[in-house]
């Protein structure tokens, strides 16, 4: 990869099934199939900012896995680290969506093809031209297996002066949270910017004000402690003082993805030097974006069309 900058991240990604229409699953019998998976969004946000963007998968050898794959590579996204695995048919999940527009999401990951992957699997190779690597909960969460390869991960990249971004990206029906908080606070003291949704770090802490969230945060010597809170915007907690940066005002349709593109436009900023100010406003900018376009990363936008949007500059349609 010979872009400016270059990001690794590691983890499932899944053929989604949206219903075409509202209401229990069981009565739904006609779906749009797409791509999904928070890795992969992570991924695709990064390639649309003009980024190189590495992704480590293993994807069942099946259509589906075909689909994913060259969707992926459509995206710009290296896929050198991609393999193909035999009798493991690669992640589905079912999306349900209510009247209200809220919903639920069927998972089918178990096994998935990231169970072929081994912590040996991890080469030096892989860090090459790397300036930064992105992991997230939602990969831990699979198997036990792969908190050994993210610590695999996570000893290459220290090793190599690499820094280290983490989005908790608590998913409940893949374990609770008891499972989950000891190996986060296993990662926390490796991470030099983590990206959390406030009721995330609120649940992982077991403490509830910003204040008792900083106490316990500041035991890890995180750089960056950034919190993504939606509609009321986000902050940033670094060098001893909060930033705070407001939500756009836009009407959200489908907000799957949205917390995947604002760590996108965070690693983005960061890498290219943004104050903490233009961190969170260009990271903002990405995540209301998203909210904007229906599915987990149709709505991730280039990088003219965040700059237009965060300027507010008039686009000229015609």
């Amino acid at each position: 990869m010979s872009n400016e900058f270059n990001v690794l991240t590691i983890g499932d990604a899944m053929i989604t099934m949206n219903p075409a229409t509202t209401g229990p699953l069981r009565y739904v019998t006609q779906f749009d199939r797409k791509v999904g998976g928070a890795e992969m969004n992570f991924a695709i946000g990064c390639a649309r900012l003009g980024m190189g963007s590495k992704w480590i998968s293993r994807l069942g050898n099946d259509d589906f896995g075909k689909v994913i794959y060259n969707f992926a590579r459509g995206e710009g996204i290296d896929v050198s680290a991609v393999r193909f695995v035999e009798g493991i048919p690669t992640s589905l999940n079912f999306k349900e969506i209510h009247e209200g527009g809220a919903g639920k999401t069927y998972y089918y990951r178990t096994p998935s093809p990231m169970a072929d992957l081994k912590p040996e699997d991890i080469t030096e190779e892989l860090f090459k031209d790397i300036q930064l690597v992105h992991l997230t909960g939602v990969y831990l969460a699979i198997a036990e297996q792969h908190r050994e390869v993210v610590h695999a991960i996570i000893q290459y990249a220290k090793g190599l002066n690499i820094p280290i971004s983490f989005d908790p990206n608590i998913r409940l029906k893949l374990w609770s949270i008891e499972e989950a908080r000891p190996v986060y606070e296993s990662i926390f003291p490796e991470v030099d910017i983590l990206l959390t949704g406030l009721d995330e770090i609120q649940m992982i802490s077991q403490k509830e004000s910003l204040d008792e969230l900083l106490a316990y945060i500041q035991k890890f010597n995180i750089s960056d402690f950034v919190i993504k809170d939606g509609a009321n915007g986000s902050r940033l907690w670094r060098d001893n003082r909060w930033t705070e940066a407001a939500s756009f005002p836009v009407t959200p349709i489908d907000t799957v993805g949205a917390g995947d593109g604002f760590d996108a436009g965070y690693v983005y900023g960061w890498l290219k030097g943004y104050s903490p100010e233009e961190l969170l406003r260009f990271a903002n900018g990405v995540g209301a974006l998203v909210t904007t376009v229906t599915g987990d990363n149709e709505g991730l936008p280039y990088l003219e069309d965040v700059s237009d949007f965060v300027e507010d500059r008039k686009v000229v349609e015609r």
